[in-house]
């Protein structure tokens, strides 16, 4: 019988989370025929089709789900402990993968990944963002970055940032034009910029005080899936929205953007960097963990 080789199982991986034979095929290094080639000389022997396969997208099956969800932990595993075998100095190399929500690398970029990158020259940093969660194990992923309440119960996390808050906004002029809501309920009289979700919904403000909840289906002027953008609509003039306060911190301090209804909008956890509880944290993750506490420290 053959024995399906460790290669074959990463190709399966890495098209899984690529879902496409060219893009796996780059981060692998391989040719797109090798790739190709891999899955389906695995699917023959396996007598099943994992993905399905078309001019245009690729996409896992039924099975092939389910045999990427039982092989992906596994292999993890079967490269940590080679990497525990094989790097007795500890010294940090090979490929850092992480995955975070849109923004999120922009944020960290400097202190935190830009000093990782001077100081482990060894390291290929891998950050993958996207707005929906994924199985960090299943995709292949050293660590995740999300938002505290969207943390995996059964990961370790470890604090990125303080708390934050979404923040109603506008500009001077915008306010000037067409009034200042005082309540809730008065933003219904006002166009507002949306954030589309990877769903495909737009999500629906959620506001707070005192113990009550609200949220907040607005007239939607522009629809927009990444904050950046959603903030730039909004210095344009073009209606009202609703951002982390990290990506409005200058603006807010200029007086470009005005907050609105502040006692509405608590602050909740803000980013969380969390890994598997493994046994064995590869040296370059641990190193990771390590410059977070260090510059949290060096900040209070």
């Amino acid at each position: 019988m053959h024995r399906t080789g460790m290669t074959e199982l990463e190709v399966v991986l890495a098209v899984a989370r690529r879902n496409s034979f060219r893009a796996a095929a780059l981060e692998l290094g391989m040719s797109t025929t090798a790739v190709s080639s891999a899955v389906a000389g695995l699917e023959a022997r396996l007598k099943v089709r994992l993905f399905n396969r078309s001019t245009r997208s690729v996409a896992l099956t039924d099975a092939g789900q389910r045999y990427v969800e039982r092989i992906a932990p596994a292999l993890a595993e079967i490269r940590s402990a080679g990497e525990e075998a094989g790097t007795g100095s500890g010294v940090p190399s090979g490929t850092l993968r992480i995955n975070a929500p849109q923004g999120a690398a922009f944020l960290l970029l400097e202190p935190l990944f830009s000093t990782y990158a001077q100081r482990y020259p060894q390291v290929r940093i891998d950050i993958l963002s996207e707005s929906r969660m994924v199985d960090i194990v299943a995709g292949g992923f050293d660590a995740g970055i999300r938002l505290a309440e969207s943390v995996p119960q059964d990961m370790i996390a470890v604090a990125l940032s303080r708390d934050i808050r979404m923040l109603v906004v506008a500009t001077p002029a915008y306010l000037a034009r067409h009034g200042t809501p005082r309540h809730p309920r008065d933003l219904l009289k006002h166009q507002s910029i949306g954030m589309r979700m990877s769903h495909g919904g737009i999500y629906h403000w959620e506001l707070e005080r005192n113990g009550q909840k609200l949220q907040m289906d607005l007239p939607v002027r522009l629809a927009l899936n990444e904050m950046p953008a959603i903030k730039q609509a909004v210095l344009l003039g073009l209606g009202i929205g609703f951002i982390s306060e990290w990506f409005i911190e200058e603006e807010l301090a200029s007086g470009a953007l005005k907050p609105l209804l502040v006692p509405w909008c608590p602050p909740f956890g803000g980013l969380r960097l969390y890994y598997p509880g493994r046994r064995f944290v590869p040296a370059r993750l641990r190193a990771l963990i390590d410059l977070i506490h260090e510059l949290r420290l060096a900040a209070n």
